[in-house]
């Protein structure tokens, strides 16, 4: 006499255990996969488009950079690109101002590094009243 219950055929197995492993192997991919956005040291004021154009404080600092990396200060060109002369040169300007407003114009074709060496020497510089110069675009097509 057998008291053991008997198995049906189609009851299938189910081994958790490659389950629970590809569960692992996945949560790990995702969170090396995972990309951490540093917050940007520099505090910059984003232009804003109005129909009035906006009033310029009077005395600020201007950088200008051309669309072949050339940097002027005030609309004096600098002698080479490096960020060491242009941190002496906003050094010469502001003579111990940090409060001085600037303003960055950069050329449309403007590599994208010459703009950020800008903004990253002046925010060593102690300069938080940052903006960025733009020009209003008329939409006039279709």
């Amino acid at each position: 006499m057998n008291l053991r219950p008997r198995r049906r055929r189609g009851d299938p197995e189910v081994n958790l255990t490659s389950l629970i492993d590809v569960v692992f192997l996945l949560l790990i991919f995702f969170m090396v996969s995972t990309t951490f956005q540093k917050q940007a040291e520099l505090k910059i004021t984003l232009p804003e488009a109005s129909a009035k154009p906006s009033e310029q404080q009077p005395k600020a600092l201007e950088i200008t950079i051309t669309a072949d990396s050339r940097f002027f200060v005030n609309n004096q060109e600098l002698v080479n690109q490096k960020p060491e002369t242009l941190k002496r040169a906003l050094q010469k300007v502001l003579d111990g101002r940090k409060d001085m407003p600037v303003i960055v114009r950069a050329d449309a074709k403007t590599p994208h590094q010459a703009v950020v060496t800008a903004l990253d020497v002046a925010s060593q510089l102690g300069l938080v009243h940052i903006s960025m110069a733009t020009t209003r675009q008329d939409h006039d097509g279709p």
